[in-house]
């Protein structure tokens, strides 16, 4: 008896391979060896299938003389048949378009042709041979070929498929039909099951290759393992994509892949499956998901296994110092940089290295204006930057020496690799965490969704220029942060491995834009013409010469960059190279901090350094709804006992208030600053309780309901806001607060008009019935934020109703006559035509005359109605 089969959980390629087989072997039986994908089943019970198919328990399997494989050459993947496929006296036959793996089925004949699908293997034979189908045939045939091939669009597409497919159409084929049987249908199961996998997704780079893996449980599910993964990777946009799938007996994996760096038939095949270098699937049994992945993972670095050198884990550029530095400047360069040793270099070159101790020692023997040169050690042993990790690991080990410096094929000193540096390494690799399987997020999908395509044009013509410079660049900050909130933020702060003032000159040429440059702290602004901004800096490190003081300068990489940032949620960056465009650079656990919605610092001394970052942790805290983490809740309490904002600019505490003021939460904010204690080193006279909270909240009140009339007023939301939260200060003190907060002329002369402000308050108060012309002699001299601040001062409906009617309706009305009019109709020139004009004003808020001849009848008839 002849059979043909193929691999169990059938697809389109099987059930048309199996059909050209028929038409090769007519008198053959037609086996399924185990289940079927879930869209092939529905497209099988919407055809009219030209031949019966039998299970394996409806026939003899002994009795079986010629076996005929097509699209399977692996015993593990044939269910029943695999215990007859090395039966004495068995003839097999097999065509496969998948690359040769280790323990294959051999046969008498074997047709093994690289192509998109064995499909086209048995239609071109059928060609050849002349042997007629019909179109119904060659439309099931198309399905198999257009699904392995992506409807011939995938890279392991070959000439001989569109052959085939040529051959069917001319045969007939309908492909309005095959796209009907192609066409992947989700059910409510099949989106649930999609969210958790894509929830789970982890990029590895690897090799540098980046891999998506996603997984999950599906215990139950009876969905398309394959289709889901097709899914995952356009969504996810990614070039190559395991899905490991736990049903709770196994683990299936089904890999896809669109670029040639990464074959993932290879690796199905070392977990015991199989497949093309475009697409593969495998099965692991009596393992966990978690075990399962780390066996995907070794599989993935066997294929893809390059070694790591000095280059890939040195800290880089290095921190030197020249060979005639004296001793005690030599120290300060290690405080500063908080380092134990330092590489002396003379123009770049090597020269030697000296420790702490050594510095120590020869300061306190009064050799503090001595050279480093006369007292470094020269015998230290150097790497190269391509030297292999491994060699490097034993020279540390071997000689014990506290830093290798990293040199060039030149001789450049170019980084350095500390103990620490192989100490972590050694844990990344016990911990599964090393470089070549670091888990790596890219942000690109974010960015897609949240920032106009103009904003990621821009990003990627940056990484471009900076790769055309050598530079890298990245985005880093808030920018960084929001994307991880889902929040658009258009801030756009780069940061340069390089000179950034020469990149933002190129970027600012490419985009036609001005640029203003800062030489002393290494930064650009630049200023798109339609009013874009965009921030470039050296990457530097900040050092504070006392609490408090405005940072000096270095240059440094981009970790150190990072370093001197406020918070770890804050301190992430995305690289913008073309090689690693929207890669996510998290040296300090920001991602992890965003998920768990808490605000830390990066080190100890971040608030003694500035202390206005205590002001923006609790600002963010309740922006974001974050909690501030339990030891930097502690370092804010012990910054206020030290009174921190003390010896701080005022201008600096300004910029924090004026961010916290404009906040939609600011009421929280200040409430937190309060309990903290920091509001009173802001001023100790400023009251917040209860009455002031009221007070407060009604002022926003009133500036929202100001905001919805639409009109082109512009006022500062934060002014009227500072006057609410001041109101408990007295002039003076007030005043003295403005000062010291270096708040502009203007801006302390608007507090100033608060207390004619609070008199006309109190003048309304006293009015139950109060005339509109009154109203409007009260209010007219005041500017509209002191009005508004009126508003939220009075707990009184009544007199709130006043205010808004003056500036909704009063303020705006004025006399049909003007002076020239006035004088046409006989008045003299002088202060009479004044006080006419503020008559018929008043006489028209009041109700009295309203059109302009009710006003020129006034004028002429000289005596006011009453």
């Amino acid at each position: 008896m002849e059979v043909i089969a193929s691999h169990t959980n059938a697809d389109f390629d099987t059930i048309a391979s199996m059909l050209a087989a028929k038409k090769l072997y007519p008198g053959a039986h037609l086996l399924f060896t185990g289940s079927l994908e879930r869209d092939l089943k529905r497209a099988l019970s919407e055809i009219d299938f030209p031949y019966p198919i039998e299970r394996p328990r409806e026939i003899d399997l002994d009795s079986i003389d010629r076996l005929i494989l097509v699209d399977i050459r692996q015993s593990s993947r044939i269910g029943p048949l695999s215990r007859i496929v090395s039966k004495e006296g068995l003839d097999i036959h097999i065509y496969d378009h998948h690359p040769d793996g280790r323990g294959d089925i051999r046969g008498s004949v074997e047709v093994v042709e690289s192509c998109g699908s064995t499909t086209t293997i048995l239609v071109l034979i059928i060609k050849e041979r002349g042997i007629d189908i019909t179109p119904h045939e060659a439309t099931i045939l198309m399905t198999g070929i257009y699904e392995d091939t992506g409807f011939l669009t995938y890279p392991s597409t070959t000439v001989k498929d569109y052959s085939a497919a040529s051959f069917l159409l001319q045969k007939g084929a309908d492909l309005v039909r095959v796209a009907q049987l192609l066409r992947k249908e989700m059910t409510p199961e099949d989106v649930s099951i999609l969210d958790e996998f894509l929830k789970s997704t982890t990029t590895y780079t690897i090799g540098g290759v980046d891999v998506l893996i996603a997984e999950g449980h599906i215990e139950g599910y009876r969905g398309d393992i394959s289709a889901l993964a097709h899914r995952i990777r356009d969504i996810e946009d990614g070039e190559c994509v395991f899905v490991m799938a736990d049903t709770g007996e196994r683990v299936h994996v089904v890999a896809r892949s669109t670029t040639p760096r990464i074959d993932v038939g290879r690796i199905a095949r070392i977990l015991g499956g199989g497949g093309h270098p475009t697409a593969s699937s495998a099965t692991l049994k009596g393992m966990t998901l978690v075990q399962a992945r780390e066996r995907l993972l070794d599989a993935i670095r066997k294929v893809i296994s390059p070694e790591r050198t000095a280059g890939d884990i040195m800290s880089s550029p290095p921190i030197t110092v020249p060979a005639d530095t004296t001793l005690e400047d030599t120290i300060e360069v290690m405080r500063r940089f908080n380092i134990n040793a330092v590489v002396v270099t003379e123009e770049g070159e090597f020269r030697g290295v000296i420790t702490r101790q050594v510095l120590d020692k020869a300061i306190a023997h009064g050799l503090g204006s001595a050279r480093v040169e006369d007292f470094m050690t020269t015998e230290v042993d150097l790497v190269e930057v391509t030297r292999p990790i491994e060699e490097i690991r034993k020279r540390v080990l071997s000689f014990g020496q506290r830093l290798l410096p990293v040199v060039s094929d030149r001789g450049k000193v170019v980084g350095v690799i500390t103990r620490t540096d192989m100490l972590r390494l050694l844990h990344e690799e016990v911990s599964g965490r090393a470089e070549s399987s670091r888990k790596v997020r890219y942000l690109t999908k974010q960015m897609k969704e949240l920032l106009p395509q103009w904003v990621v044009d821009i990003l990627r013509e940056a990484g471009r220029i900076a790769e055309s410079l050598s530079y890298r660049a990245y985005v880093v900050g808030g920018f960084v942060r929001d994307l991880f909130l889902g929040r658009e933020n258009l801030d756009i702060d780069i940061v340069i491995e390089g000179d950034g003032i020469v990149f933002a000159r190129g970027l600012a040429g490419r985009l036609n834009a001005r640029i203003t440059t800062h030489e002393r702290f290494k930064t650009a602004v630049l200023l798109i013409p339609d009013g874009f901004r965009i921030d470039v800096a050296t990457a530097r490190l900040e050092y504070y010469e006392h609490p408090g003081a405005l940072p000096s300068i270095e240059v440094s990489s981009l970790k150190l960059d990072l370093y001197r940032r406020d918070f770890t949620i804050n301190a992430l960056a995305v690289a913008l190279n073309p090689d690693r465009f929207g890669e996510l650079i998290d040296f300090f656990g920001g991602q992890r901090d965003i998920k768990d919605r808490t605000i830390r610092v990066i080190h100890n001394l971040s608030f003694v350094e500035d202390p206005t970052r205590a002001l923006r942790a609790v600002r963010f805290a309740e922006k974001f709804a974050f909690r501030i983490g339990g030891h930097t809740l502690n370092l804010i309490k012990n910054a206020v006992r030290f009174d921190i904002l003390k010896g701080i600019a005022g201008s600096r505490i300004l910029y924090e208030l004026k961010n916290i003021l404009e906040e939609e939460r600011s009421k929280e904010t200040i409430t937190s600053l309060h309990s903290l204690g920091l509001l009173r080193l802001i001023h100790p006279g400023i009251r917040w309780d209860e009455e002031m909270e009221s007070l407060y909240e009604r002022t926003k009140e009133a500036l929202s309901w100001h905001r919805l009339l639409y009109t082109d007023e512009r006022i500062e939301r934060w002014s009227v806001l500072f006057l609410a939260l001041t109101d408990s200060l007295p002039e003076r003190e007030l005043i003295g607060l403005a000062e010291r907060l270096t708040m502009a002329r203007k801006k302390i002369e608007l507090l100033r008009m608060r207390k004619d402000g609070i008199i006309a308050l109190e003048n309304i108060h006293s009015e139950e019935d109060i005339k509109p012309s009154h109203l409007h002699t009260l209010l007219s001299p005041l500017p509209v934020e002191i009005i508004l601040y009126l508003m939220g001062r009075t707990d009184s409906d009544r007199v709130r109703r006043d205010i808004s009617t003056y500036i909704t309706r009063l303020r705006y009305i004025r006399p049909h006559l003007n002076g020239n009019d006035l004088k046409r109709l006989g008045l003299p020139e002088g202060p009479v035509i004044g006080k006419v004009l503020k008559i018929l004003l008043h006489k028209r808020l009041d109700g009295y005359i309203t059109t302009r001849e009710d006003e020129e009848r006034f004028v002429r008839e000289g005596i006011p109605f009453m």
